[in-house]
């Protein structure tokens, strides 16, 4: 009885390797699918729709920003962060209720020229006439990386009445 389980152990081991009868894998049937029963994989994926270029076009596409410009810049600080520079800007609109308001650069590369990196302060107006000063003003900020910032001497940011410069 000492002897008979570890044979039988041994020999299991031995015999599992084979692709034989005798392998105690095979005894209960191949897990080996029928190749007959086999539907061929089409290489499509149902989940992901056809692309029928409206996704790829959209994605190209440059986005266009419908603001126009403030009227007045009120105020222009520099702000030293970590990596770059802060530029916050508040301008004074002429109605109410300026929203989605950004500093859009005035040359498409975003490049200086001469020394100076220029923006305009740009916003969408809703359709409210006249209101208090506070009710129009209206603060922008972005950040500007050491790199972008390479061979600017001059920051300028321009509305329609004035402009605004700060030296870095």
């Amino acid at each position: 009885m000492r002897i008979t389980i570890p044979a039988l152990l041994v020999s299991a081991v031995f015999l599992a390797g084979c692709g034989s009868s005798a392998n105690p894998m095979n005894w209960f049937g191949n897990d080996a699918p029928d190749e007959s029963v086999l539907e061929p994989i089409d290489a499509a994926n149902p989940l992901i729709p056809e692309s029928d270029g409206v996704f790829q076009n959209r994605r190209n596409q440059i986005a266009i920003y419908p603001g126009t410009t403030i009227d007045a810049i009120a105020d222009l600080t520099l702000e030293r962060v970590p990596g770059g520079v802060l530029i916050r800007a508040t301008g004074l609109a002429s109605t109410q209720g300026p929203f989605n308001a950004r500093l859009t650069p005035s040359n498409e590369d975003e490049l200086p020229e001469d020394g100076v990196l220029t923006y305009q302060l740009q916003a969408q107006y809703t359709q409210i006439a006249g209101g208090t000063p506070e009710t129009r003003e209206v603060t922008v900020a972005r950040t500007l990386t050491d790199q972008e910032l390479s061979g600017t001497r001059t920051i300028r940011v321009e509305g329609l009445q004035n402009a605004l410069e700060r030296r870095r």
